[in-house]
């Protein structure tokens, strides 16, 4: 399981380097390999391959004769784009998931369990100051469920 922040450069050629920390979660079945998607937040879901497989599967079972999962699949899978870490460890950011994410010279790279997120610094600093609750009452809510 991925977690942590990190702050990291883009460089020139709109790569980042996947924290060491993070590199240490990534199963030999992902062949070093990552799905980058738009994350359901303005920022950008980095899926190891095999666990995009997985949730590929679960995208699998949804109907495509219901409106709301039609959508999901192609807003989910439009801008889909398979990426291979380079020998630095570093991988490309398509210009489309930049612009969605507003990245530029600069990312954070968060941890999120099964996937990775890469956030403009800024983005996720705005996004966590609209969250209407404090994290002790979100807290409460989410695991009070069982």
């Amino acid at each position: 399981m991925f977690r942590g922040k990190y702050i990291y450069a883009v460089d020139s050629k709109n790569r980042i380097s996947i924290p060491a920390k993070l590199r240490r979660h990534i199963s030999p079945e992902a062949n070093d390999t990552f799905v980058m998607v738009q994350g359901t937040a303005p920022c950008i879901d980095l899926y190891p391959l095999d666990q995009w497989q997985k949730f590929e599967e679960r995208l699998a079972k949804l109907n495509s004769f219901v409106t709301k999962e039609a959508t999901f699949i192609r807003m989910m899978m439009q801008h889909a784009t398979d990426e291979t870490m380079d020998a630095q460890s570093r991988i490309i950011i398509p210009h489309h998931l930049m612009d969605y994410a507003k990245i530029q010279n600069e990312v954070v790279i968060l941890g999120a369990l099964k996937k990775i997120e890469i956030w403009n610094p800024q983005v996720y600093d705005d996004y966590l100051n609209q969250v209407p609750e404090t994290f002790e009452e979100i807290a409460a809510i989410v695991m009070a469920q069982e």
